[in-house]
């Protein structure tokens, strides 16, 4: 029964299922668009190109993200974690690793986009397919860390999912955030951030923009950036001084980006969409043969 597991220190029954309600909203829209993305690239031949491969490894990547959403929401209804600690570490890592995995995917989305717009220079399938591998495996080991004791992890302040453990704060904490937030998101947000700078400025050139190069690292930071700023601050003072509601809005936030991908680069793909399109309705939509052209 519900009404035998207390609720979580910092919480009332109308936050826990409020919050519950968000992750599972959030769970079944993202699963869905991405599997309908997913799908999509597997069925209708004129996806599959190393541009869209891109594409496909972020929709792979974030729903992964999405189930992890839906089972933190299962277990918020329950108002306690039903799978015990094998099953938090379980979860911890398949919540790492895929959200890394998505921040590395839209990192070379950007770089591919760079190179069609500013070098004219097409991504090739040997190195669309060697890049997705090394982000998988990369992703893998730093996900992996925390479970040999670089890092750790644990619940979340709502107590029914799992990630990082930020709580203590301590200095196998910081070794381990330091060099992994340098390689997971420091890097990678640099180059979504020049990539797009320079697209910006060959669209001011031709006046002909195709997309608005600012949305997708505004996205990114939107709905990665609260985790970061509360991974850094843990590293320097208590993070259990800030309160457990504004705490779970950083993996709340984060789980939208499945979601928001969906839009902006499938969706948003004029190339993609007339594929997602056509799977749909049966329906061929022709399109510039343009790949990542975009609203």
């Amino acid at each position: 029964m519900v009404s035998s597991y207390p609720l979580p220190e910092g919480f009332s029954e109308f936050d826990v299922f409020s919050l519950g309600s968000c992750l599972l909203v959030e769970g079944l829209l993202g699963f869905l668009l991405n599997a309908v993305t997913i799908v999509a690239f597997l069925k209708v031949r004129e996806l599959r190109t190393p541009s869209n491969f891109l594409v496909f490894s972020l929709a792979m990547a974030d729903i992964g993200i999405s189930m992890n959403a839906t089972v933190a929401a299962f277990s918020s209804f329950l108002r306690y974690w039903p799978y015990g600690s094998e099953g938090c570490q379980t979860h911890g890592f398949q919540g790492f690793m895929t959200a890394l995995a998505s921040i590395h995917f839209v990192a070379a989305i950007a770089w591919d986009r760079y190179h069609q717009y500013c070098t004219r220079t097409k991504l090739q399938w040997s190195s669309a397919i060697t890049l997705a591998v090394f982000v998988w495996l990369f992703t893998a080991f730093w996900s992996a860390m925390p479970l040999i004791g670089w890092g750790e992890y644990d619940y979340e302040p709502l107590r029914t999912c799992c990630t990082l453990d930020y709580s203590k704060g301590d200095r196998n904490y910081v070794s381990y955030l330091i060099p992994m937030s340098i390689f997971n998101m420091a890097i990678q947000v640099f180059v979504v951030m020049s990539s797009y700078q320079s697209i910006a400025q060959k669209f001011k050139k031709t006046g002909n923009p195709r997309f608005n190069p600012n949305t997708p690292l505004k996205t990114m930071l939107l709905c990665w950036g609260p985790y970061g700023i509360l991974a850094f601050y843990a590293a320097v003072e208590n993070a259990n001084l800030v309160s457990p509601k504004l705490r779970m809005m950083a993996p709340i936030l984060a789980k939208t980006s499945p979601t928001i991908n969906v839009f902006l680069y499938a969706l948003g793909n004029e190339n993609y969409r007339g594929g997602i399109w056509q799977f749909l309705t049966g329906e061929k939509i022709d399109v510039p043969q343009i790949e990542n052209k975009s609203k």
